[in-house]
């Protein structure tokens, strides 16, 4: 089986939808890592968007923040304010939704996790010797995070921990080898890698093989829309600019 791996769409739904033309034919079922809502214009869409697929969907940080599980003071003015929004935007049945979203799962030889394995709704793994510190709080050979909104890979290398960060190389298979590996899909809605290109990836679970996409979607009708509900200026801006 061929699966559509997906993370933080933050309310995009152009970039969602582009993410979802881009993919057409090449896989079976979607596994998104979380944060459906938050930042963008668009969270009621991109909820029912999802709902419409075959799928399952880990909680986010911004997915509890728009529930009222997080206290918001931790998070910049920006955020603060997109997270009071989306709360006010939410329909019953999607607060039901995003209510029902486990922190983490477990499925054949892959854990899912929002941040990470040890902290699955607030840690970022940005680095390798986070990385390494999370290898011992899943069993199974393989790791998937998003949150940092980065494309990566992280190789365990030996007992020591000893860790290796591996860029993505888009459009091109790799085989995951049997090594116990975390890796991030990047984020569909906000990428923050100095790339506004939507990211996400296909994994084939039978042959444990993934495959980091990019594709480029209208950022400028994301921008209207944010701005017509007078969200923040540099959460509009970033957007151009991968950061």
């Amino acid at each position: 089986m061929r699966i559509l791996v997906i993370s933080d769409i933050h309310a995009n739904l152009t970039a969602f939808e582009t993410v979802l033309e881009d993919a057409k034919g090449g896989w079976e079922y979607v596994w998104c890592l979380g944060d459906v809502v938050g930042y963008g214009p668009d969270p009621n869409e991109c909820v029912d968007l999802l709902k419409t697929l075959p799928h399952l969907c880990l909680a986010g940080n911004h997915d509890w923040a728009a529930l009222g599980r997080l206290d918001i003071r931790t998070f910049n003015p920006d955020a603060r304010k997109a997270v009071s929004w989306t709360r006010e935007t939410l329909t019953p049945e999607n607060i039901d939704y995003l209510e029902a979203l486990p922190t983490t799962f477990v499925i054949g030889q892959y854990t899912l996790a929002h941040g990470s394995p040890r902290e699955p709704v607030w840690e970022y793994i940005l680095e390798p010797i986070v990385a390494s510190l999370n290898f011992s709080h899943f069993e199974t050979p393989y790791c998937l995070v998003g949150h940092t909104h980065q494309p990566v890979i992280y190789e365990l290398l030996n007992e020591q921990g000893d860790t290796d960060m591996i860029a993505p190389a888009y459009r091109q298979s790799r085989p995951l080898n049997g090594r116990r590996v975390i890796v991030n899909p990047g984020s569909v809605g906000q990428p923050r890698d100095q790339n506004p290109d939507a990211a996400y990836a296909i994994l084939d679970v039978e042959r444990n093989v993934w495959e980091h996409r990019r594709v480029p979607y209208d950022v400028a009708a994301v921008q209207k829309r944010m701005a017509q509900f007078d969200m923040p200026e540099r959460l509009i801006a970033r957007l151009a600019h991968g950061w």
